[in-house]
């Protein structure tokens, strides 16, 4: 198998589910660190790519979310990535200084630990 043998895609090229929504990681560029997970619709990811900043669908307002838009944490969008399928995208980022990715104010969505029952 090849590596690197990729076509660059168009948003509407992509396989969005049945609520026109596709996952999209989102990683720091530079040390790999996964940030968040969220969703994006064919127009937010355009707009994403537009801007140069992550732009979200929120599957709980059923509306657009510009990531840091109230926040000011903001995603500068170095590069996106489709997986082999289509069916998700990876969003590298510059998430910058210890910016808050999550919600609740820390850097990364992924800091629960789950252990054995």
């Amino acid at each position: 198998m090849s590596e690197g043998v990729g076509r660059a895609v168009v948003p509407a090229e992509l396989a969005y589910d049945e609520r026109g929504l596709i996952p999209a990681v989102v990683q720091q560029h530079d040390t790999g660190e996964v940030l968040m997970v969220a969703w994006m619709s064919e127009e937010s990811l355009g707009e994403t790519l537009a801007l140069g900043e992550t732009v979200f669908h929120s599957r709980s307002r059923g509306q657009r979310w510009h990531k840091g838009a109230t926040s000011g944490n903001t995603q500068r969008v170095v590069e996106v990535v489709a997986d082999c399928d289509a069916d998700v995208v990876l969003v590298r980022v510059d998430q910058g200084g210890q910016g808050a990715a999550c919600h609740l104010g820390v850097r990364s969505c992924f800091h629960n630990p789950v252990e054995p029952a």
